[in-house]
């Protein structure tokens, strides 16, 4: 094991300036390899620092919600296998954007369910991408810097953070039936 720990330091070492390239590349692949997005972003924490390592994972998971967005448009039994797990999951529940967001912060929920949910809430590519993009910041902040210290937590710990998005979920889905527009946050010039 101790072999193996030191093993991916020395490949991203050894690849010098095409290690973020290779790092982004695994974003990609992690799915068909079953590896879960919080053990990625920990080890670009661990690998590249807190910085170019959050900057990597935000690349990476953009990048795969993007190529997600265009498997479900060519492979429509791509589409309908995601679809009938959100049904399972979710029977005819409607989420909020609020709540794709707070669920996308949880480790185990899976990524491509959150992001059918986004392509449906969404008119457009575009729009999908932005929310695809501001939807990961903030798990890819909070898994490259506290990553390794979350999973060292006592389980008491983990559990009050777990029952707080939790909460935040739930208050997102009762009491906030707004939506909200990326217009609201950033200004967008009119193309008058």
């Amino acid at each position: 094991m101790d072999m193996f720990d030191g093993a991916i330091p020395h490949v991203m070492e050894e690849a010098g300036f095409l290690a973020p390239i290779l790092f982004v590349l695994i974003h990609l692949i992690r799915p068909f390899l079953f590896i879960p997005v919080i053990v990625v972003c920990i080890a670009g924490g661990i690998l590249f620092g807190f910085v170019h390592g959050t900057i990597y994972n935000i690349i990476g998971l953009s990048l795969m919600s993007l190529i997600f967005y265009k498997l479900v448009d060519i492979f429509p039994s791509f589409r309908r296998k995601i679809t009938n797990l959100k049904k399972k999951l979710f029977k005819d529940r409607v989420i909020t954007l609020g709540q794709v967001m707070i669920l996308r912060m949880m480790p185990f929920m899976h990524f491509h369910l959150l992001s059918l949910y986004l392509m449906e809430m969404t008119k457009s590519f575009n729009e999908y991408m932005r929310y695809s993009i501001g939807g990961v910041i903030l798990p890819s902040i909070i898994y490259t810097a506290f990553g390794q210290s979350v999973t060292e937590m006592p389980i008491y710990i983990s559990a009050f953070f777990f029952l707080l998005l939790i909460g935040l979920y739930v208050y997102l889905g009762k009491y906030n039936t707004t939506t909200y527009k990326w217009n609201h946050f950033f200004h967008v010039k009119s193309s008058e």
